[in-house]
């Protein structure tokens, strides 16, 4: 509707100036854009005030013979002259409805387009981390970032679904998962354990618990009580829990086509070999004991710490290597769909990025907001670690997907 009308303001100026209304100017640039407010229709064109110099003439009445001379067959309302010479126009139902006769006549295909023939884009969405079922608060980028890569599909771009698995083994929630689960087969195993703040509380916990000491029975009371052990625990339940998140999804109508492990960039180098480029380079620096990235320089509010003083790389050193990873695999651009607890990592990822090498323009980070979930009319607050969750599952189970 914004080309049409712009075409037909260009055809009634060029009629008024026929027939002497207006006098002969070249036509100027001028925009056909949605009002601040409603009230002001549902298009509105500066054109007036773009003529009243060239032409000689005040805005408001230029605007006035302009609308005059607007093609009777235009679907429009009607077209009001406001302020210093603004045209506010507000459409019929005839536009909409020949809207809706040219996409039912077209199908399904309505909309479709070539311009991202080939680009390859990759939408990475919901990566919620592997520590338990999906709840409704981190599904919520689900919806989101499929739709969104339909959307890409749907236009011409090669689109790729991944979901990035945090499955290192210096994970902390991995290794908060895999203690929690340790601690719960010892009360299996007979021994008087206490949970401490901070570990995971949900029934889903004691379950997986219960299948490790079904299997292995008490044959692994000995596996220590320290990082090393966690781990361990939580890979005898990894995948399980990485097939339920893939059949939960699957049932909930959402399909990746890349499970990516984080776990594999350690495994295979990656990581330390970012760090070691970024040092070769100049782009970090080491300074007490620790490894430092640039960041300052790319608009964060200080360097922020890649290598600890320990020799362990940090979260934001993984994030790097699988930004490098996502396009040394070919992709023009990358989005990222994260929740709103990961607001403020943005300019700190944004920046990390940027000292890496990597164009920004190629990079586009999204917020989803998380679910908020009423009982009562009063809020719930969803967490895994104090075992207050509603599923996915559980809202697939009660309402179906469709009304899901």
């Amino acid at each position: 509707m914004q080309d049409a009308l712009h075409r037909a303001i260009t055809e009634a100026l060029a009629a008024a100036i026929a027939d002497g209304s207006l006098p002969a100017v070249e036509t100027p640039e001028f925009a056909v854009e949605t009002p601040p407010r409603p009230g002001m229709g549902d298009f509105a064109c500066n054109i007036a005030m773009a003529l009243a110099r060239p032409a000689q003439m005040a805005p408001r009445d230029i605007a006035h013979i302009i609308a005059d001379h607007l093609p009777s067959t235009l679907a429009v309302e009607r077209v009001e002259v406001a302020g210093p010479g603004f045209l506010n126009v507000h459409t019929g139902p005839k536009w909409l409805h020949d809207a809706l006769r040219d996409c039912l006549t077209q199908g399904e295909d309505y909309g479709r387009s070539d311009i991202g023939a080939g680009t390859r884009v990759q939408v990475e969405f919901v990566s919620a981390n592997p520590v338990g079922p999906l709840h409704i608060g981190n599904a919520r980028g689900g919806p989101y970032g499929d739709v969104l890569a339909s959307l890409l599909a749907f236009t011409g771009h090669e689109v790729e679904r991944e979901y990035y698995v945090n499955d290192a083994r210096d994970n902390t929630q991995l290794q908060t998962f895999g203690r929690s689960l340790l601690l719960r087969y010892r009360q299996l195993c007979g021994e008087e354990v206490e949970l401490e703040e901070g570990l995971y509380r949900g029934e889903y916990i004691v379950e997986y618990a219960q299948s490790i000491f079904d299997e292995h029975g008490d044959s692994l009371r000995d596996v220590p009580d320290d990082a090393e052990g966690w781990v361990r625990f939580a890979d005898l339940i990894l995948p399980g829990v990485l097939e339920g998140l893939r059949r939960d999804l699957a049932d909930f109508g959402i399909t990746f086509d890349v499970w990516f492990s984080e776990r594999s960039l350690h495994d295979s180098g990656a990581v330390r070999a970012e760090i070691d480029r970024l040092l070769r380079i100049g782009a970090a620096y080491e300074k007490d004991g620790a490894v430092w990235l640039k960041t300052k320089e790319h608009g964060d509010d200080e360097d922020r710490v890649i290598v600890r003083e320990n020799g362990a790389p940090t979260y934001i050193a993984s994030d790097l290597a699988y930004a490098r990873d996502k396009f040394a695999r070919g992709f023009d651009r990358v989005i990222y769909v994260w929740g709103p607890d990961h607001a403020g990592y943005v300019p700190r990822m944004k920046a990390a990025i940027e000292a890496i090498g990597i164009d920004l323009d190629r990079v586009e980070i999204v917020i989803s907001q998380i679910v908020r979930f009423l009982r009562g009319g009063e809020l719930v607050r969803l967490s895994k670690r104090k075992g207050a969750v509603v599923t996915l599952r559980d809202l697939l189970d009660e309402v179906g997907r469709d009304a899901a």
